[in-house]
C-alpha cells in the first residue's frame, strides 16, 4: 500500500519529542512522494514541521486509530511500534487504571503504588478455569494457563518474572504462588499452601531490603519450584536462591537500608526474650545506619517480626533456633560497631581498645573467646613454605577484614535459613509435576556499575536469549499450525554478547584467570581486557577518559562497568583465622552448624544451587582437596547456577511477567514516558513486538471478519462460504497479496492492514451516515418548508382578513366616533348646565339654611331670654309670696294665742262662782223623772226580754256556735286579710323603692346609653382591630395546623420508616445468624465428609486384618455415631465389631473432631437462642405494626360491622338449619333403607351395604364439616358483638356527653338533631335495601333447598336403581345420571344467571373444573379396576385350585357375586390407623429399597409426590404407637445416614438431590403436623388429629432433619452451580442474542492457547431450557413452593453475580452495545419468572446489580447531570464497581466516545459519602440463607397406597 494513501490530510502520526519521548500530530496536508517536509498540528494546535531524511526517506511511524487505543493486547494494534506501545500502556495505565497488559505471550505488570482491590479470593474464583485470552489481562490468567497447561500437556512451568528494583517482581511472584496455593489447595493434612505462602515473610525479612527505587526490593534472585501430585494438588516446595547481594550487610547507598531483618531485630528490643541481645534503636548500629533512613513509612518493624517469626513456627524452625539466628544477626551489628584504631607510631598496625563493649556483647552473644576474636580481627597468619608469620594489618583492611567476615556470617544464616525451608516445604509424595516462579532481577545500569551489576546483566542476557527463541519458536508453529507460507523473521540474537562474558577468554575467564594471580588486580585484568576484546568485537568499548572501566553492549543498552572491585568480590575473600574461632564456639550449636562442613566452594552438581559460598584462605594448603574445587570464583559458580537454571527453563514451558516501574518518585498512577520506554526495552517486550511486526500480527477468524466488515461487502459478494466470501473481498480491499495470508481458521494480516480496513470501514459508514443525514436533513427540511409555506399562506389569509377587518371596524368607528362626539358633546353640555343648576341650588339652599338658622337662632334666643325671664321672675313672685305668707301666719298665731289666754282666764272665773252650778242644774228634775219612767218602762221591758232571753238563749247558744264558727272564719279571714294588708303594705312599699329605683334607673339608663355609643364606637374600632387580629390569628392557626400536620406527618413518616429500617435490620440480622448457621453446618459437613474419607482411608488399609467384617448394620450404626452426639444409637448384638472400630482411629483425632462437633453444637445452640430472640423482637414489631393497622382499619370499619353480624347470624341460622334438614334426611334414608330395602340387599356383606355405609360416612364428614363451620362462627360472632359492645360502651356515652357538652347553643343542638335525623333516615334505607337483598337471597336459598331436597330424593331413588343393576353396568348408570344431573342443573343455572353473564360464566367454568375431575376420577377408576381385575384373575386362579370340591354347592348367583368381592374394601380398611408395620430385621432392607435403591423418575411421575417420606413416617408412626424407642432411635438414624449416603454417592445428580430435599422436607412436615403441638395442628383434620404421635417428643430430631435439608439444600445449590457454570459467560455475555447489535471490537485478537477445547457455544435459550428442567423436576417432585422460589433466587443470584464479576473483568466486554444484549437477556428471564409465576420469589431483585451494570454502559456519560444520574440510578453496584466499568468502557464504533478521566473523578467525588463495601466483586459463592416454611398435607395417611414396584411387600398396614 502506498505511503500516499496512508499520510493524507487529517492523517494522525507520531513524531520524536525530548521531554514525552512521543507526540501525537496531525497531518495538514497530503504527502506526495518526494516531499522533504511534513506540516503538521499538535494536540495543542501549534503548527510544525517534521523533516524526512532524504537518504532514508523515512516517515514518522502512523498512529493507530482510536477504537484500538487501550488494547489488552499490544500485539492486537494495527501499527505495532514503540511509539504506539508506550501509548497503549499510558492509556490503560493512567486513564483506565488498569496494571496488567498482554504483549503476545508476555504479561506486562506496571507497578500502581497503590493497593488495589485486585488480589482478593473472589479474583481467584473469577479467573480459575478461564482461558487466558477470556478475561482482562492479570497475574492469575498467567497463573491459570500455567496451572492447566500443567494439568493437560502434563508437562513442567515455569512463570519467569523480571524487571528492574521498584517494578513489583516480588510481589507479582508472590500473587502468582497464592493463586497457585487457593485453586490447588494441598494433598495432606500439613498445609502446605499455607508453608508456600508462609516461606515469602521469612525470605522477604532476610532477602529485601528498602532502596531508592523500591521500600521492598528483593536483593536476592530467586527460583520456587511448587510441587504438584498426580491430581495435581501442591505436595511441597523448592527453592533456589542466586547471588544474594552481601555488600549490602556492610555497606548501603544515601536513603538506603540494610536487610529487613536487622531493623526488625531493632524494633523488637522491648520483647522480654530479647533483653540478653542488648539492641538498642537501628540510628545506633553502623550497619543499619549508613542509608540514613532507618525507617520506612507506613511499616511497623515489630509487627513484621512477629509475622517473621509466626511463619518460621509455620516452616518448623523452633524457638531455640529462632533465637540462635537472632543472637547471631545481632552479633553481626554489634561486630559493625567494633572500633578499630590505627596505631599513630606505626600505620601499618592497628589495634582494638581493651573490653571494648560492642565486641564484648559480639563474643557474649556467638560463646567465643574476647581475645582470640580482637586479635585475628587485626592480624592474619601468612603461611610460606617452612614458617608461618603472624603480621599485624592496617586499619582499612583489618576494617575490611571486619565487614568480610559480617557479610560471611550473615550470607551463612541465609543460606542455613533456605535449607530449613526448603527441608520443611519437601513432599513426603512422589512430585508430578511442578510449576517453578523465577524472581530475579532485571537489566540494570547505574552511574557506578560493578561486579553485581555485571552478574545480573550477564543473566538477563541469557533470559532474553531464552526469551526470544520461545517467541519465536510460537510464531513458527502457529504458522505451520495455520499451513501459510512463512519466510525467515530476522531477530536480534544476544549469542555474541553471552560469547563475550562467558566463553573461552572470555570476560569471566579472564577474571579468574586474575584472581589466581599472586599479584593480580583490577589494573592488570582491566589491561588485559583492553587487549583480548578492543577492537575484535563490536560489542567491546573503552571508555574515553577511563582506564579502569569497560562498555558492553548488551541487548537493552550500553553499561559501563568500573573495574575496582571486581577481583574482590570475585574471590570473596574470609580469613580462616576468624571462622576458626567461630567454629570453636560452645555456647551457641548453630554457629557451630554453620561453620563446621563448609567447603570453600559449592559444586555446581548439587541439586539446590545456593548463594556463592566464601573462599577462605588456609593457613596451609590441603593435599586432600583438589585444586580445581578449590579455585572455584564467584562468577564460576554463578556461571554454574545460571546453566542450570537455564536447563530448567528449557525443560518447561515458560510464562514471563515483566514489571514496568511507571515512575521514581513512587507516586500512584504517575507514568514517566522515558523511564517506561527505557524498561521496554530492556525488557524485551519492544523486541516482541518487533518480531510479531515482522510477520502476520494480526490475525481473524473468518467469522469473526465477515461480522465486522460485512459492510465493506455487497450483497452479491456474500456467499453461503464464509471463507471464500472473506477471499473475494479481500482481494478487492487490498490489492498486495503480501499483506495478508489465508490460513486454515483464520485470516492473517500484516501491520497496518488492519487500521488501513478500519479506515475503509469507518469511511464506508461515514459516507453512509451522510447519506442518510443528507436525506434525513433533506426530508425534514422539506417537511419545514412545506410547514412555513403553509404557515405563510395561513398567515397570509388571517393577515387580509385581519386588515379587512381593521378597515371595516375603522369605518364603524369613524361613524361611532361621530355619533358618540354629538352624543358626547351633548351629555357635556347637559352635564355642565346640571352642574350648575345643582351648584345654584346648593348654594341657594344653603343661603337660605344660613338665613333661617341665623334667625332661628334669634327667636330662639329670644324664647330662652322670655323663659328664663318667667322663671325668674315666678321665682322671685314666689320668693315674695312666701315671705309675706309665713308673716302672716306667724302674726295670727301669736294673735290667736294672746285670745286664746284671755279665755281661760274667763272660764275659770266662771267655774268658780255658785250661780254657775245652778245654772248648770236647770232641768235636772225633769229629766231624772223622765228617767224614772224610763227605768220603770225598761223593768218591764226588762222582764219581756227576760222572757225572750230565756227563749233566746236557746237559740242563741245555737248562734253562738254558729257565729263562733264564723268568727273563727273570719278571724282567719282577718289574719289573712291582715298578712294581706301586710302584703300590700310591703308591696306599696316596694313600689315605692321600685319607682324611686326606676328614676335612679331612667336616670342611669341615659348615662349607659350615652356611656354605651361612647363605648359602641370604641367597641367598633376594638372589633375591627379585633378581626384583623383574629384574621391574623387564623393564618398564623392555620400555618401551625399545616406544620403540625406535616410535622406529624414527618414524624409519622419516620416512624415508620424507623420501624421499617428496624424491621428490615432485623431481618438482615435473622439472615445472618441463618448463614452463619447454615455455613458453621456446611464446614460441619466438610468435616464430616473428610472424617468418613479417613474412615474409608483406614478400612482400606486395614481390610487384610483377620476376623474385621464390615456389614450393612455396622456401617449404619458407625454412621450414626458420628453424626450426631445427641442422637446415639449401638447395636449390642455387635461389640467386637464396634470395638474394631474404636481401634481402627487414633484417639487424638477423635477427640479433635468430637470437640470440634460440641463447640459446633453449643455455636449452633446459641445461634438458635439469638435466632429466637431476634425472631421474638421481629414479631413483636410486627404485631405494633399491625396494631396500628388493625386501629385504623377499625375505625374505617365500624360502619360495616353491623352488616356483617348480620349476615354472619343469618348464615348461622341457615347453616343450622341446613344441619337439621340434613339430619332428618339422613334419618329417613337410614328408615327407608331399612324398610323398603330387601335383607339380601342390606346385607353386612353386600355392594350396596358398603355403597350406602360410604355415602354414610361422607354425610356424617359433611355434618362435621358443617358443625365446625357452625362453631367457628358463633365464636366470631359472640367476639365481634363483644368487642362492638365493648366499644359502644367505651366509647358512645363519652363522645355523647362531650358533644352535648360542648353543643351549649340551641342552634349548635337543633343542628345536631337535624343531622341526626338524617341519620337515621339514611341507617333506615341502608336497612330497608339490606333486608330487600336479605329476603332475595332468602328466597334463592330456599328454592336451592328446595332443589337439593328433589336432587337428594332422586339420588335415594337413582342409589336403589343402581343397587339392583349388575356391577357392570353401575359405572355407566352413574355416569349418565351425573351427565343427566349435569345438563338439568347447567339448565337451571343457565336460566337462573341469565341477567348476570358474569356469574354465569363462573359458573360455567367451575362446571368445566367439576367435568375434569371427574374424568379424571373415571381414569383412576377404569385403572384401579383393571389392575384389581388381574389380582382378581390370579386370586379366582388360586381359590379354584385350592378349592375345586366347593364350587358345587356354590349357588350361581354366589358364583356372579364372587369376582366383585376382591374389588370391594375389606371391613378392616375403616379401623386403618395409617400406620405401616415392619420387622426389625426388614429394617435394612426398608433403607435399601425405599432410600438406596429408589429410581426418583419413576416415582415422580407415576406416583404421589413425597410418597418415601409418607411411608417412612408411617413405619415412625407404629414404632411410636407400640412404644418402641430403640426402633424409632434406629430408623430415624438409618433414613438420614442412608439419606446421606446416596446424596454422596450422586452428589452431582440434581434429579436425586432435587428428590430427597423434597421428601426430606415433607418428612420434616409430616413430623411437625403430626407432632401434637397445637402450632402444627392448626389445618388437621380430626382424622389427621388422630394420627398424632403418643409416646415420644422428635423435636431434636426434626432439628437434625431440618440439618439435612439445610445441608442437601446447599448440595442442590452447587450441583445447580456446577451446571449452570459454564453456560453463564456464554449465554449472558458472549452469544449475540440479538442479532446485527455486534459488540465485536476490530481487536485482532490473537487468542491464546486455549487450555481446554471448546465444548460447543451456549446460548441465551440454553439457560431458559435448564432453567425450566430444574423447574419442572422440582415440580414433578412435589417440593413446597416457597422452597422452590428460595431455589430460583439462588439460581438468578448465581446468573448474575457470575455475568457481573465477568463483565468487571472483562475490558471487551464493557460496550453499549453489549449493554443492550444484557438488559435484553434479563428480559428474558423475567419473563420466563412470570411465565413461572415466580415473580414474589425475590429473583429479579438479585439481577438488579448486573441490570444497573448494563444500563450504566448504555447512559450518557459527560456532564454533571449525567453524572447525578448514574449516582441515582446505580444503588446497588458499589462505588468501586462503578468505577470499573467506567474504566472499562470501551467504544466498538469510531462514532462512539471514551468516558474521561474527568468524568469519573466527578462520579467519585459524588459517591465518597456513600458506605458500602470496597470489595470489587460480588460474592458467587454466597448462599441465602434457607427457611423451611411449615406446610401441612391435606393428604390421609390411611388412604397412602403402596405399590409393588417399590418391593415393600413387608411392610404390613396397621
Amino acid at each position: 500500500m502506498a505511503a500516499s494513501e496512508l499520510f493524507t490530510k487529517f492523517a494522525r502520526v507520531w513524531i520524536p519529542d525530548t521531554e514525552d519521548v512521543w507526540k501525537s500530530a496531525e497531518l495538514l496536508k497530503d504527502y506526495k512522494p518526494g516531499d522533504t517536509v511534513l506540516h503538521l498540528k499538535l494536540e495543542d494546535d501549534k503548527e510544525t514541521q517534521h523533516k524526512i531524511d532524504p537518504q532514508t526517506k523515512e516517515l514518522p511511524p502512523l498512529r493507530n486509530p482510536d477504537i484500538l487505543v487501550g488494547e489488552n493486547d499490544l500485539t492486537a494494534l494495527s501499527y505495532l511500534h514503540e511509539p504506539a506501545v508506550l501509548h497503549n500502556l499510558k492509556v490503560r495505565f493512567m486513564d483506565s487504571k488498569l496494571i496488567y497488559t498482554y504483549c503476545g505471550i508476555v504479561l506486562v505488570a506496571i507497578n500502581p503504588y497503590e493497593q488495589l482491590p485486585i488480589y482478593g479470593e473472589d479474583i481467584i474464583n473469577a479467573y480459575s478455569g478461564q482461558n487466558m485470552g477470556d478475561m482482562d489481562p492479570h497475574i492469575f490468567a498467567v497463573a491459570e494457563e500455567a496451572y492447566k497447561q500443567m494439568a493437560r500437556d502434563e508437562r513442567n512451568q515455569s512463570i519467569i518474572v523480571s524487571g528492574e528494583s521498584g517494578a513489583g517482581k516480588t510481589v507479582s511472584a508472590k500473587y502468582a504462588m497464592r493463586y497457585f496455593a487457593t485453586v490447588s489447595g494441598s494433598a495432606s493434612e500439613a498445609n502446605v499452601e499455607e508453608k508456600v505462602l508462609a516461606s515469602n515473610p521469612i525470605m522477604e525479612s532476610i532477602g529485601n531490603a528498602k532502596t531508592t527505587r523500591n521500600d521492598n526490593s528483593s536483593r536476592f534472585g530467586k527460583y520456587i519450584e511448587i510441587g504438584f501430585d498426580k491430581r495435581y494438588r501442591i505436595i511441597g516446595a523448592n527453592m533456589r536462591t542466586y547471588l544474594l547481594e552481601k555488600s549490602r550487610v556492610v555497606f548501603q547507598a544515601e536513603d538506603e537500608r540494610n536487610y529487613h531483618i536487622l531493623y526488625q531485630l531493632c524494633a523488637s528490643k522491648h520483647l522480654p526474650e530479647f533483653k540478653a541481645l542488648r539492641l538498642s534503636h537501628a540510628q545506633n548500629f553502623h550497619y543499619t545506619n549508613l542509608g540514613g533512613s532507618p525507617v520506612i513509612e507506613g511499616i511497623d518493624d515489630a509487627k513484621e517480626m512477629r509475622n517473621t517469626r509466626q511463619a518460621c513456627s509455620l516452616l518448623g524452625i523452633n524457638e531455640s533456633y529462632q533465637m540462635g539466628i537472632f543472637h547471631i544477626l545481632a552479633a553481626v551489628l554489634h561486630l559493625g560497631n567494633v572500633a578499630i584504631k590505627s596505631n599513630e607510631r606505626d600505620a601499618d598496625n592497628c589495634f582494638i581498645l581493651p573490653n571494648t563493649e560492642h565486641l564484648i556483647i559480639f563474643c557474649d552473644l556467638l560463646g567465643v573467646d574476647y581475645e582470640q576474636m580482637a586479635h585475628w580481627l587485626c592480624h592474619r597468619k601468612i603461611v610460606t613454605g617452612s614458617e608461618t608469620y603472624i603480621k599485624p594489618m592496617p586499619k582499612f583492611q583489618a576494617i575490611n577484614a571486619r565487614d568480610a567476615l559480617a557479610k560471611h556470617i550473615y550470607a551463612s544464616v541465609f543460606n542455613w535459613i533456605v535449607h530449613h525451608v526448603n527441608k520443611a516445604l519437601h513432599a513426603s509424595i512422589k512430585q508430578h509435576s511442578f510449576i517453578g516462579v523465577l524472581d530475579i532481577y532485571g537489566f540494570e545500569t547505574f552511574e557506578i556499575n560493578s561486579f553485581e551489576q555485571f552478574c545480573i546483566n550477564y543473566a538477563n542476557e541469557k533470559l532474553q536469549q531464552q526469551f526470544n527463541m520461545h517467541v519465536f519458536k510460537l510464531e513458527q508453529e502457529e504458522y505451520m499450525k495455520e499451513q501459510i507460507p512463512w519466510t525467515l523473521i530476522d531477530f536480534y540474537d544476544n549469542q555474541p554478547c553471552i560469547n563475550l562474558i562467558e566463553a573461552k577468554l572470555g570476560i569471566l575467564d579472564l577474571l579468574d584467570e586474575e584472581c589466581k594471580m599472586p599479584r593480580g588486580s583490577d589494573d592488570t585484568w582491566a589491561q588485559k581486557l583492553y587487549n583480548t576484546h578492543l577492537n575484535k568485537t563490536t560489542l567491546f568499548h573503552k571508555p574515553r577518559l577511563s582506564n579502569k572501566a569497560f562498555i558492553i553492549q548488551h541487548f537493552a543498552d550500553k553499561v559501563e562497568y568500573q573495574c575496582e572491585g571486581f577481583l574482590e568480590k570475585n574471590k570473596d575473600t574470609v580469613y580462616e583465622e576468624q571462622i576458626t574461632v567461630l567454629k570453636a564456639s560452645k555456647k551457641l550449636n548453630l554457629l557451630a552448624e554453620l561453620f563446621h562442613d563448609e567447603k570453600p566452594a559449592t559444586s555446581p552438581t548439587e541439586g539446590r544451587p545456593s548463594v556463592a559460598r566464601a573462599t577462605v584462605k588456609s593457613a596451609k594448603p590441603r593435599a586432600l582437596q583438589p585444586s580445581k574445587e578449590h579455585k572455584k570464583s564467584v562468577g564460576h559458580q554463578f556461571r554454574n547456577s545460571l546453566h542450570l537454571l537455564m536447563e530448567t527453563l528449557n525443560a518447561t514451558t515458560p510464562h514471563y511477567v515483566r514489571c514496568i516501574k511507571p515512575n521514581d518518585d513512587k507516586f500512584a498512577f504517575t507514568f514517566d514516558p522515558k523511564r517506561a520506554v527505557q524498561q521496554l526495552r530492556a525488557c524485551g517486550v519492544l523486541e516482541t513486538i518487533r518480531i510479531s511486526a515482522a510477520g502476520f500480527p494480526s490475525r481473524w477468524t473468518y467469522q469473526e471478519f465477515f461480522n465486522r466488515y460485512r459492510v465493506l461487502m455487497k450483497q452479491k459478494d456474500v456467499l453461503s462460504d464464509k471463507k471464500l466470501t472473506c477471499r473475494n473481498v479481500l482481494e478487492k480491499l487490498i490489492k498486495d497479496q503480501d499483506k495478508y495470508q489465508f490460513g486454515k481458521t483464520k485470516i492473517f494480516f500484516r501491520a497496518g492492514q488492519v487500521a488501513y480496513l478500519e479506515k475503509l470501514r469507518a469511511d464506508k459508514l461515514r459516507a453512509a451516515c451522510i447519506r442518510i443525514q443528507k436525506t434525513i436533513r433533506s426530508w425534514l427540511q422539506r417537511k419545514k418548508y412545506l410547514r412555513m409555506r403553509k404557515a405563510a399562506i395561513t398567515i397570509q389569509r388571517y393577515v387580509r382578513g385581519y386588515q379587512a377587518k381593521c378597515y371595516a371596524q375603522f369605518l364603524r368607528r369613524t361613524r361611532a366616533a361621530i355619533l358618540i362626539q354629538k352624543f358626547q358633546r351633548m351629555y357635556s353640555a347637559w352635564q355642565k348646565f346640571l352642574r350648575i343648576r345643582s351648584a345654584t341650588i346648593v348654594i341657594q339652599s344653603f343661603v337660605r339654611g344660613f338665613r333661617g338658622r341665623r334667625q332661628f337662632k334669634a327667636i330662639l334666643r329670644e324664647q330662652k331670654a322670655i323663659i328664663l325671664q318667667k322663671h325668674v321672675r315666678s321665682w322671685m313672685a314666689r320668693s315674695k309670696y312666701k315671705r309675706t305668707h309665713h308673716a302672716i301666719i306667724y302674726l295670727q298665731c301669736c294673735y290667736r294665742r294672746m285670745m286664746a289666754k284671755r279665755e281661760l282666764k274667763k272660764l275659770k272665773i266662771e267655774a268658780r262662782s255658785v250661780e254657775h252650778y245652778k245654772t248648770l242644774n236647770i232641768g235636772m228634775e225633769n229629766k231624772i223623772m223622765q228617767l224614772q219612767c224610763k227605768v220603770n218602762d225598761q223593768t218591764k221591758e226588762m222582764k219581756s226580754l227576760l222572757e225572750k232571753l230565756s227563749g233566746l238563749e236557746t237559740t242563741y247558744t245555737n248562734e253562738t256556735e254558729k257565729l263562733r264558727t264564723e268568727v273563727d272564719r273570719l278571724r282567719a279571714n282577718e289574719e289573712s286579710a291582715k298578712v294581706s294588708s301586710n302584703k300590700i303594705t310591703s308591696l306599696m312599699e316596694e313600689i315605692v323603692i321600685l319607682r324611686r329605683e326606676l328614676k335612679e334607673t331612667q336616670a342611669q339608663k341615659k348615662r349607659l346609653e350615652e356611656g354605651a355609643d361612647k363605648y359602641k364606637a370604641e367597641t367598633d374600632l376594638m372589633v375591627s382591630q379585633l378581626k384583623e387580629q383574629n384574621a391574623l390569628l387564623k393564618n398564623e392557626k392555620e400555618e401551625l395546623n399545616r406544620q403540625i400536620q406535616e410535622q406529624a406527618k414527618e414524624i409519622t413518616e419516620s416512624m415508620e420508616k424507623r420501624m421499617e429500617e428496624e424491621t428490615k435490620q432485623l431481618e438482615i440480622d435473622l439472615n445472618d445468624e441463618r448463614s452463619r448457621y447454615q455455613s458453621l453446618l456446611n464446614e460441619f459437613c466438610r468435616l464430616e465428609e473428610r472424617y468418613d474419607n479417613l474412615k474409608e482411608e483406614i478400612s482400606l488399609v486395614n481390610v487384610t486384618k483377620p476376623g474385621h467384617r464390615r456389614t450393612d448394620s455396622t456401617h449404619s450404626s458407625n454412621e450414626s455415631e458420628y453424626t450426631y452426639n445427641s442422637l446415639l444409637s449401638s447395636d449390642p448384638g455387635e461389640p467386637e465389631d464396634g470395638t474394631r472400630r474404636m481401634e481402627e482411629f487414633p484417639e487424638q483425632k477423635g477427640a479433635l473432631d468430637m470437640s470440634l462437633f460440641l463447640k459446633l453444637q453449643k455455636r449452633v445452640s446459641e445461634l438458635e437462642q439469638e435466632k429466637q430472640a431476634l425472631q421474638e423482637e421481629l414479631d413483636r414489631k410486627e404485631d405494633q405494626a399491625l396494631r396500628s393497622k388493625a386501629k385504623e382499619a377499625e375505625d374505617q370499619g365500624v360502619k360495616a360491622r353491623g352488616a356483617e353480624l348480620e349476615y354472619e347470624s343469618l348464615k348461622r341460622q341457615e347453616l343450622e338449619s341446613e344441619n337439621k334438614k340434613l339430619k332428618n334426611e339422613l334419618n329417613e334414608l337410614h328408615r327407608a333403607l331399612s324398610e323398603k330395602a330387601s335383607p339380601a340387599v342390606t346385607a353386612p356383606g353386600s355392594p350396596a351395604y358398603k355403597v350406602l355405609l360410604d355415602q354414610l360416612t361422607a354425610s356424617s364428614e359433611e355434618l362435621e364439616v358443617r358443625k365446625e363451620e357452625v362453631l367457628i362462627l358463633r365464636s366470631q360472632l359472640v367476639s365481634q358483638k363483644e368487642a362492638m359492645a365493648h366499644k359502644e360502651t367505651m366509647t358512645e356515652p363519652m363522645v355523647l356527653l362531650e358533644d352535648i357538652c360542648k353543643m351549649k347553643d340551641q342552634g349548635e343542638i337543633t343542628q345536631a338533631y337535624m343531622g341526626l335525623k338524617e341519620t337515621n333516615r339514611l341507617l333506615e334505607s341502608q336497612l330497608q335495601g339490606q333486608k330487600k337483598n336479605y329476603e332475595n337471597e332468602l328466597e334463592i336459598l330456599h328454592g336451592e333447598v328446595q332443589n337439593l331436597k328433589e336432587e337428594i330424593n332422586r339420588q335415594q331413588q337413582l342409589l336403589a336403581q343402581n343397587l339392583q343393576l349388575p356391577p357392570e353396568a353401575r359405572i355407566e348408570a352413574s355416569l349418565q345420571h351425573e351427565i343427566t344431573r349435569l345438563t338439568n342443573e347447567n339448565l337451571y343455572y343457565e336460566e337462573l344467571y341469565a341477567d348476570d353473564p358474569m356469574k354465569y360464566q363462573f359458573y360455567r367454568i367451575s362446571l368445566y373444573k367439576r367435568i375434569i375431575d371427574l374424568m379424571e376420577q373415571l381414569e383412576k377408576q377404569d385403572k384401579t379396576v383393571r389392575k384389581l381385575k388381574k389380582q382378581l384373575k390370579v386370586f379366582a386362579k388360586k381359590i379354584g385350585e385350592l378349592e375345586v370340591g366347593q364350587t358345587e354347592n356354590v349357588s350361581p348367583a354366589q358364583l356372579a357375586d364372587e369376582p366383585i368381592r376382591p374389588v370391594n374394601i375389606p371391613r378392616k380398611e375403616k379401623d386403618f390407623q395409617g400406620m405401616l408395620e415392619y420387622k426389625k430385621d426388614d429394617e435394612l432392607k426398608l433403607i435399601k429399597n425405599l432410600i438406596l435403591e429408589l429410581k426418583p423418575r419413576g416415582v415422580a411421575v407415576n406416583l404421589i409426590p413425597g410418597l418415601p417420606a409418607y411411608i417412612l413416617f408411617m413405619c415412625v408412626r407404629h414404632a411410636d404407637y407400640i412404644n418402641d424407642d430403640q426402633r424409632v432411635r434406629s430408623l430415624l438414624t438409618s433414613t438420614i445416614n442412608g439419606i446421606k449416603k446416596i446424596l454422596k454417592k450422586r452428589s452431582d445428580d440434581f434429579e436425586i438431590v432435587s428428590f430427597w430435599l423434597s421428601n426430606t422436607c415433607r418428612f420434616l412436615h409430616c413430623l411437625k403436623q403430626y407432632s401434637g403441638e397445637e402450632a402444627f395442628m392448626k389445618h388437621n383434620t380430626p382424622r389427621q388429629n388422630d394420627h398424632c404421635l403418643r409416646n415420644f417428643d422428635l423435636a431434636e430430631y426434626r432439628q437434625v432433619i431440618s440439618d439435612l435439608a439445610i445441608q442437601i439444600y446447599q448440595q442442590l445449590t452447587k450441583v445447580m452451580e456446577n451446571v449452570l457454570q459454564p453456560m453463564i459467560v456464554s449465554g449472558m455475555l458472549e452469544h449475540e442474542t440479538i442479532q446485527g447489535v455486534s459488540g465485536l471490537k476490530p481487536t485482532g485478537l490473537r487468542k491464546r492457547t486455549s487450555s481446554v477445547a471448546d465444548e460447543g457455544t451456549y446460548t441465551l435459550d440454553s439457560i431458559v431450557r435448564q432453567l425450566n428442567n430444574f423447574h419442572s423436576t422440582m415440580c414433578q417432585h412435589g417440593m413446597d413452593p416457597e422452597l422452590i422460589k428460595q431455589i430460583v433466587k439462588q439460581m438468578f443470584y448465581i446468573i448474575g453475580s457470575v455475568t457481573l464479576n465477568n463483565l468487571l473483568l472483562r475490558k471487551d466486554m464493557c460496550s453499549w452495545s453489549k449493554g443492550m444484549q444484557i438488559r435484553y437477556n434479563v428480559s428474558q428471564l423475567e419473563e420466563w419468572l412470570r411465565d413461572k409465576n415466580l415473580q414474589t420469589s425475590g429473583a429479579k431483585e438479585t439481577l438488579e446489580p448486573l441490570i444497573q451494570a448494563a444500563q450504566l454502559l448504555q447512559v450518557k456519560k459527560k456532564t454533571d447531570e449525567d453524572a447525578e444520574a448514574i449516582c441515582s440510578m446505580c444503588s446497588a453496584l458499589t462505588t468501586a464497581q462503578i468505577v470499573k466499568v467506567l474504566n472499562l468502557y470501551t467504544p466498538v464504533n469510531e462514532f462512539e466516545e471514551r468516558v474521561t478521566a474527568s468524568f469519573i473523578r466527578t462520579i467519585q467525588v459524588r459517591l465518597q459519602n456513600r458506605k458500602d463495601s470496597p470489595q470489587l466483586l460480588m460474592d458467587a459463592k454466597h448462599i441465602f440463607p434457607v427457611t423451611f416454611p411449615f406446610n401441612p398435607s391435606s393428604l390421609a395417611l390411611e388412604s397412602i397406597q403402596i405399590p409393588s414396584s417399590m418391593n415393600l411387600g413387608f411392610l404390613l398396614r396397621v
